[in-house]
């Protein structure tokens, strides 16, 4: 994709780009690769508020020539596995995969509905996280289990956060100066939302996330991974109904549950961990030694570790995590970073550093145009 996309952009070529979180909206007017006007909601989005947000966002734009909207898709499955433009057909099907991420899903599609009915006249692509990994090599996407399971329901990892890592990898290679073909990262994205991807010259090799956006490292609500066992042990003994199973992995696990209900905010924990609190101290260290395990198994999939990336608002702002993380990746040739946040992207390592640290801020707004833009140049050709 590359940095030549930020030319394509043109003057005339505002694309609004449209990323809904679990319990959160952002939308962003995106023109010559830069970012004219942004709305954030922190509330969860329903079709009512959906409409709502959108209205007032475009009521401020109506003079602008937006090209296309470009829609944040959590998870394509088999259905989107690249940028594509809506149809009725396509947003009928993605209707029945709405449990496979059940915190994203079904807030994306009353956007998208909300969308194409006030700006009908212009395209609309999906742009699914899982595109970045639909290409994983069959060793890292296949799950041992039954071979009828697998092909009856396409159980198979697909991998989330796909937007923040093109986009990361592809800056990573314009800060170091080197193509992107030349280089194999590691990428972490942590936020509210926690995974890891080894990259080799712009391609997924292997990824944390899995079926569904709530396997590997725990998150700041969500459990990461889980022995099965345990989980068939609480149903199958009658502990708890799948809905209370559910809701407890999704939504009270992860930083909240560790810390015991205290927070799943980072900032939270480490304030309240130098301030002699025991659980927000273990939340810290579970989180920090599962990111670096999954970080360390990732590696094995890469010849060598040109840089360990770190994006996300917790990578990116959380110099004490970024720490801890890197504290546990010697055997990888990673130091601890000698800088703490910065205000652009670069290295936070020593300048002579065996493997390079940096950070990279999410950017997914300027991803989402690049890619709808290119999917639309395509279909013009």
């Amino acid at each position: 994709m590359g940095r030549a996309w930020d030319e394509q952009m043109t003057e005339s070529a505002a694309v609004l780009t449209v990323n809904a979180g679990s319990s959160s909206l952002r939308l962003d007017l995106v023109q010559g690769g830069s970012v004219l006007d942004s709305a954030y909601a922190e509330r969860p989005v329903d079709p009512g508020s959906a409409t709502e947000e959108l209205s007032g966002f475009l009521g401020g734009h109506f003079d602008r020539d937006i090209r296309a909207v470009a829609h944040r898709l959590v998870h394509g499955g088999d259905l989107v596995r690249a940028p594509t433009v809506a149809d009725d057909e396509t947003v009928a099907g993605l209707r029945g995969l709405t449990s496979l991420a059940p915190l994203h899903l079904p807030p994306a599609l009353a956007l998208l509905e909300a969308a194409r009915e006030q700006l009908p006249a212009v395209p609309h692509v999906l742009c699914p996280d899982t595109a970045f990994h639909a290409d994983l090599p069959e060793s890292a996407a296949v799950y041992a289990l039954p071979q009828e399971w697998r092909e009856r329901w396409g159980l198979r990892r697909y991998g989330f956060h796909g937007l923040s890592y093109a986009h990361a990898a592809d800056r990573v290679a314009e800060l170091l100066g080197r193509p992107l073909a030349e280089l194999d990262l590691l990428i972490t994205h942590l936020g509210g939302g926690c995974s890891v991807c080894a990259v080799s010259g712009g391609r997924s090799l292997d990824t944390s996330m899995g079926f569904t956006p709530l396997e590997g490292v725990p998150m700041s609500k969500r459990s990461g991974s889980i022995d099965p066992g345990l989980l068939v042990w609480l149903l199958s003994e009658g502990q708890m109904p799948v809905k209370e199973l559910a809701e407890g992995l999704e939504r009270r696990s992860g930083l909240l549950g560790l810390s015991g209900g205290r927070s799943g905010d980072t900032r939270d924990l480490v304030a309240a961990a130098g301030e002699g609190d025991e659980r927000a101290a273990l939340a810290l260290e579970v989180f920090a030694h599962r990111a670096a395990r999954e970080i360390a198994a990732a590696a094995t999939s890469l010849e060598r570790v040109d840089a360990l990336v770190f994006t996300g608002e917790i990578g990116w702002d959380q110099a004490e995590v970024r720490e801890a993380v890197c504290r546990r990746l010697g055997l990888l040739g990673v130091q601890p970073p000698v800088q703490g946040n910065r205000h652009d992207d670069g290295p936070v390592s020593a300048y002579d550093a065996a493997v390079p640290v940096l950070v990279v801020q999410v950017r997914e707004e300027l991803q989402l145009a690049r890619e709808c833009l290119r999917i639309l140049a395509e279909e013009d050709e």
